[in-house]
């Protein structure tokens, strides 16, 4: 187990981004008062300890807490082992590849999606998406992740042929129509969609367990993720409302009450359909339960919710900073 730790001590530090870790460490030693000495000592010991990464000794507030208080944050190598055990590799595909997500999860999604094929076959579903209310087009690759390869166009740019064309010569795999949201989310945060992360178990008996639900909410940006600035919130599982206010994954931000561009108060916001999503996840979590423990990327509109993507390596962060406090002690280890 050392030597594992070691080794992924050589990748964090391979992976670490070098203007951040300035950044914190220079905010926690102004915290704490402790030498840099001090400090590099002890992310050290926590790394090889407590199974996170470097970047996560400052994002769990490791310079302030006991280590009892310690024991319970779940960092990236625990997290890559966990989920390697309860989604194993050859497993995952339906999940990293969009569109086989989309073929296999097509029923609970709420916006219409296409790959060429599916263009070139079925002409009022082309036509439906090169129709649809929003006016706007999202072409995607298969293995996209956090919002890489992906391009937003007007409707008014293509006909069928013309998108097939597109798409086969920028090598996108998919297209689907843009999505409105909500317009209590909107009202919350217009300049993206702001999505409902929900992440679930499956316990020995197959029983769908939620770990937990957040709202990610943008920030004047377009895309509504933490690495990319954003706010997270906590949902009360039983309400649907937001049970705290938001927060950066940045330390050197402080909590936001109150939506900093649109003003709208944050806890207490009740994200409209409530009951539907988590019934719809519920059920999502069990079609496939080769994969047992997903976190699922839920669309709020209108018409209900909808799935966007499904995530096997799922992100601690969100999941652990809204509620901070670390949440390790619920995962099913087995």
């Amino acid at each position: 187990m050392k030597l594992k730790r070691v080794l992924y001590l050589g990748y964090y530090l391979k992976q670490l981004d070098t203007e951040k870790f300035a950044q914190f460490f220079d905010y926690a030693k102004t915290v704490t008062g402790k030498s840099s000495t001090a400090l590099l000592v002890d992310i050290l010991k926590s790394v090889l300890n407590y199974n996170i990464s470097v970047l996560e000794y400052f994002q769990f507030r490791f310079y302030m807490l006991s280590k009892q208080e310690r024991e319970a944050w779940a960092g990236t190598g625990h997290m890559y082992e966990y989920q390697l055990r309860m989604n194993p590799r050859n497993a995952r595909q339906i999940l990293e590849d969009k569109t086989l997500f989309y073929k296999n999860y097509g029923d609970f999604f709420v916006h219409n999606v296409a790959d060429i094929k599916d263009l070139q076959s079925k002409p009022e579903l082309a036509n439906a998406i090169l129709g649809n209310s929003s006016e706007k087009l999202v072409l995607k690759s298969a293995d996209g992740n956090c919002g890489k390869e992906v391009e937003i166009r007007d409707c008014k740019d293509f006909d069928r042929e013309g998108l097939i064309n597109y798409m086969e010569v920028m090598d996108y795999d998919l297209v689907e129509e843009f999505i409105i949201q909500h317009s209590e989310l909107n009202r919350l945060s217009p300049s993206a969609v702001n999505t409902v992360r929900i992440f679930t178990q499956l316990d020995e008996k197959s029983g769908v367990v939620i770990l937990g639900c957040r709202l990610r909410i943008s920030v004047n940006s377009p895309v509504d993720n933490m690495a990319a600035g954003n706010l997270a919130a906590p949902i009360d599982i039983s309400t649907g409302r937001l049970s705290g206010p938001g927060v950066y994954s940045d330390v050197t931000k402080t909590e936001e009450e109150h939506h900093p561009i649109t003003k709208v108060k944050i806890p207490g916001f009740e994200i409209p359909f409530w009951k539907e999503t988590l019934e719809m996840v519920e059920k999502a979590a069990l079609l496939h339960p080769q994969n047992r423990s997903i976190g699922w990327d839920v669309v709020i509109t209108d018409k209900g919710p909808g799935l966007i993507e499904a995530n096997h390596d799922w992100c601690k962060l969100l999941w652990q900073l809204p509620v901070k406090q670390g949440l390790k002690s619920s995962l099913q280890f087995k």
